[in-house]
């Protein structure tokens, strides 16, 4: 981040924007209210949405707050395959009672109407998942005053993220729960991610722009450690996830320290592109054969993932979680950045007293 972003922060905690209603108002008010950065997701939602979300958030906080955008995605999807795959789910909409979705319900997520909104009514900052804004994209949110972070998984994609021009990258290593932010959706990539710490350093030594590490971290001592490899911030989504302002269901906050969940892993079966998530009998079933396929195979699902939710299954929902799940804590999430900023300070003295032996 600039120094001038760095100095609206208290606390180098930024809490992630998780789409599909986790990152409401309430809960990114709570956490720059605290000293962190607060978060919208923009994302699955439309541009009037996005707007309604944003006023509603001014209204609970003065502090500076992020929004986050998805990038259009290319055609690359096979129809066939999509099909093949619709036809193996069909025994799951019967199970819950309803439809598929149209797996051509739209690709851009409504990016231009958004941006548009943004640029007519500017916040603090705004985030890219899914590829690299275009660099006049860029200059025009400088030019109304927002800073603008776009995600990386390894040190190539750090350095495209410099060359658009951007504030800082944000470096995703392979532990971090939901999708993984890679500019190109590579099926014979799938599983080679990188580890946050061999991330940020790849990172802090390929770009001249601020990182800010993402991807499994859950405690203090975690943020210590990236800052201290490099970072300039650490940004947390599981660890907001079972906050009281969170908007996530409760099945889900309750999944993350569930014994029944004992691990996590990337899958396509929810959505077509590789996401962290608790391993339930959906993904069990359909990860396997899932196709490169985003947003189609979103769409398909979406019914699917909200009958199960409806109807109290755990086992057909998306239970998006970072690999450090299971510590996890239930407090307020305003005390839950009073919490690691302690354990930050408390394991930056330990560093130096140990330092200075």
């Amino acid at each position: 981040m600039s120094s001038a972003l760095t100095d609206l922060l208290p606390h180098p905690i930024v809490q992630a924007p998780m789409a599909g209603g986790v990152s409401v108002p309430q809960l990114a008010a709570a956490v720059s209210e605290a000293g962190g950065l607060g978060f919208l997701a923009a994302g699955y939602k439309t541009a009037d949405g996005m707007y309604q979300e944003i006023k509603q958030l001014r209204g609970l906080t003065g502090r500076p707050f992020g929004v986050n955008l998805f990038l259009p995605q290319p055609e690359t999807a096979d129809p066939a395959a999509v099909g093949v795959y619709a036809h193996q789910l069909a025994g799951e909409a019967t199970w819950y009672e309803t439809e598929l979705g149209d797996p051509d319900s739209g690709r851009d997520d409504g990016y231009d109407a958004k941006l548009a909104v943004l640029l007519d009514n500017p916040v603090p900052v705004v985030s890219f998942h899914f590829g690299v804004p275009a660099r006049e994209v860029v200059d025009s949110l400088h030019r109304v005053g927002s800073f603008t972070l776009v995600t990386a998984t390894t040190a190539e994609e750090a350095r495209a993220v410099e060359r658009s021009g951007a504030d800082a990258v944000i470096a995703q290593g392979i532990e971090a729960g939901g999708h993984q932010g890679t500019h190109r959706d590579a099926p014979e990539a799938d599983g080679s991610g990188v580890g946050l710490l061999s991330l940020v350093a790849q990172v802090r030594e390929s770009v001249g722009i601020p990182v800010i590490a993402a991807g499994g971290i859950m405690r203090g001592s975690q943020i210590a450690a990236v800052l201290a490899a490099g970072a300039t911030a650490a940004q947390l989504g599981t660890a907001f996830l079972a906050t009281h302002e969170s908007g996530a269901h409760a099945l889900h906050k309750q999944a993350l320290t569930n014994p029944l969940y004992v691990r996590t892993e990337l899958t396509r079966a929810f959505s077509g592109r590789p996401a962290r998530g608790l391993v339930n009998r959906f993904l069990r079933e359909h990860g396997p054969y899932a196709p490169a396929a985003y947003p189609d195979v979103h769409h398909l699902t979406a019914p699917l993932r909200k009958a199960a939710a409806k109807a109290g299954d755990a086992q057909g929902m998306a239970l998006w979680a970072g690999q450090g799940h299971r510590m996890g804590r239930e407090l307020p999430a305003g005390q839950l950045v009073e919490v690691l900023a302690a354990e930050l300070a408390s394991a930056r003295t330990a560093l130096s007293a140990g330092g200075a032996r």
